[in-house]
């Protein structure tokens, strides 16, 4: 009998660490779970969740009587949702955008009324070709060529300038659109003590006609000058006519039209999360 209960004591289980490992990288595996869970959570329901329990355990009331703890019904509060806009809105919008339309039509019978009114007084030098009138997107473009108004290499104005220049003005007074005067020439080369180079030139061809406006009743804020020497040519410089045509006056009256501002695109709210919807959303990766 001795024998025997000493050769059970030699037959000991040593694997019996294997239980606790066991537990050890259950509990583990259960604590990343946890956290992995906690991390995915959505942060705006988690805190209405959150708001609504700390209201309902401050209201738990003890019953005396029986020792029972009465908890009241938790109402989850509503999702601050963006009020939709008031019905008198979007006919005033729609007013506003009705009236913008009235004025831009208004403004395209002006500036075509205007167009006609100068084409009828250039009328002899239109026939002739030294005057072009054309109406675009832009405004009006008026193009005289130099000859009409100034002699070669000189920016004071000839004796018949005066009067087809004064008719223009006649027409442009009575509006409010600006007026910008481009002086051009050709690319022959020119030293003078008055214009040095042809960029005077221009400028002070410019100038010229930007007086006689003034002279006429245009107002001095809607002018603007400007010269380009022979940087902005229409016909080639090779030849006599194309040089010709290159010293000219170019008067623009620009049009003040203006698209109208898009209305702003509505608020979506989600139907089936309504809460997620007015929360601001994360931006997604490009692809």
């Amino acid at each position: 009998m001795a024998r025997r209960r000493k050769s059970s004591e030699e037959h000991e289980n040593h694997e019996r660490w294997l239980v606790s490992y066991a537990d050890f990288i259950t509990l583990l595996f259960a604590f990343f779970v946890v956290m992995y869970s906690l991390s995915s959570v959505n942060e705006g329901k988690y805190r209405v969740l959150s708001d609504s329990l700390v209201s309902a355990f401050r209201n738990v009331t003890i019953n005396e009587s029986d020792n029972r703890m009465i908890v009241p019904p938790v109402i989850l509060p509503t999702p601050n949702l963006p009020r939709p806009a008031p019905a008198v809105e979007r006919p005033q919008r729609d007013e506003a955008q009705a009236r913008r339309e009235q004025q831009r039509e208004a403004q395209v019978r002006q500036m075509h009324d205007m167009a006609d009114e100068i084409r009828r007084a250039l009328e002899p030098l239109t026939r002739s070709g030294q005057v072009s009138v054309s109406q675009g997107a832009h405004g009006i473009t008026v193009e005289i060529n130099a000859s009409v108004l100034f002699a070669l290499g000189d920016a004071a104005l000839g004796a018949g300038a005066a009067a087809p220049l004064r008719a223009v003005a006649e027409v442009l007074a009575g509006a409010d659109f600006p007026i910008k005067v481009e002086g051009h020439t050709d690319n022959a080369p020119i030293n003078t003590f008055r214009f040095p180079s042809n960029w005077e030139l221009s400028a002070a061809r410019a100038s010229s006609v930007v007086r006689l406006f003034i002279e006429a009743g245009v107002r001095a804020d809607r002018l603007t000058a400007a010269g380009y020497s022979d940087q902005r040519p229409i016909a080639d410089n090779a030849s006599d006519a194309g040089r010709a045509r290159n010293r000219r006056v170019t008067i623009l009256i620009e049009s003040m039209f203006s698209e109208p501002a898009p209305d702003p695109a509505p608020a979506t709210i989600d139907a089936d999360d309504p809460i997620r919807s007015i929360l601001p959303t994360e931006p997604q990766p490009a692809n």
